[in-house]
């Protein structure tokens, strides 16, 4: 039994379907965090809805500690010709210690619920200026959790999993595409519309992951047929 920390990228729509293979129950935990691309929302009700699998959604406002240009509008999103253009820093994109608080809250739920693994798609190789995607990130809070929860006076631990965090993101889609993975409503562009930019920094790493997979994308797919693109 294990809830999956569903965004509805590839990433996590990698994971959840991963996790759907591994274990008998599968809970998908979605957070409604004041985002611009509140688009992701319903595309993961979607998704969650197709596999039968019970889903949440937790509201948190991350809005109002701001510091991101993905919680605060009035915070430019950076846009690139192509990822050459990206600079080795922390991008504006980040929210500060969102993975941190999702796990968090995560953990919560899960001790209330009687869950023992938390399942996340945290990719670092695609993702290096983000803090909070690295498996030492991962490692810290587990132990952390562990230490301020019931868990730790039990005789199993909490877990948190991240199978991909050292993948590129051409791999996980491979792997999810072995798993019957359906990507055709996977919403990856920070600018919160159904038809991807293409400026953004998750659309361009989107764009090269299938590229490298050798795929069409299938959101761009399914777009096409809908006569959105």
């Amino acid at each position: 039994m294990c809830v999956v920390l569903f965004s509805g990228g590839i990433d996590s729509t990698t994971a959840l379907y991963w996790a759907r293979q591994k274990f008998k129950r599968t809970y998908a935990l979605t957070f409604d965090y004041g985002q611009r691309h509140r688009l992701e929302i319903k595309m993961a009700r979607l998704i969650t809805k197709k596999l039968e699998i019970p889903h949440k959604i937790l509201r948190i406002g991350l809005e109002n500690i701001g510091g991101s240009s993905l919680t605060d509008r009035n915070i430019p999103l950076e846009e690139y010709d192509n990822l050459k253009e990206i600079r080795e820093k922390i991008p504006s994109t980040y929210v500060p210690f969102r993975n941190g608080i999702f796990l968090a809250l995560a953990a919560a739920w899960a001790e209330t619920n009687g869950f023992k693994k938390i399942i996340c798609g945290f990719n670092w190789i695609d993702s290096p200026h983000y803090p909070d995607t690295s498996s030492e990130f991962v490692q810290a809070m587990e132990k952390a959790i562990n230490s301020g929860t019931k868990y730790g006076k039990g005789r199993e631990r909490l877990r948190i999993v991240a199978p991909f965090v050292s993948w590129k993101k051409s791999k996980i889609i491979e792997e999810g595409l072995n798993l019957g993975a359906d990507y055709s409503h996977s919403i990856s562009c920070y600018q919160g519309e159904e038809i991807p930019c293409q400026r953004c920094a998750a659309c361009l790493m989107r764009k090269r992951a299938w590229q490298e997979a050798g795929i069409p994308d299938p959101l761009l797919v399914r777009l096409k047929k809908e006569g959105k693109l």
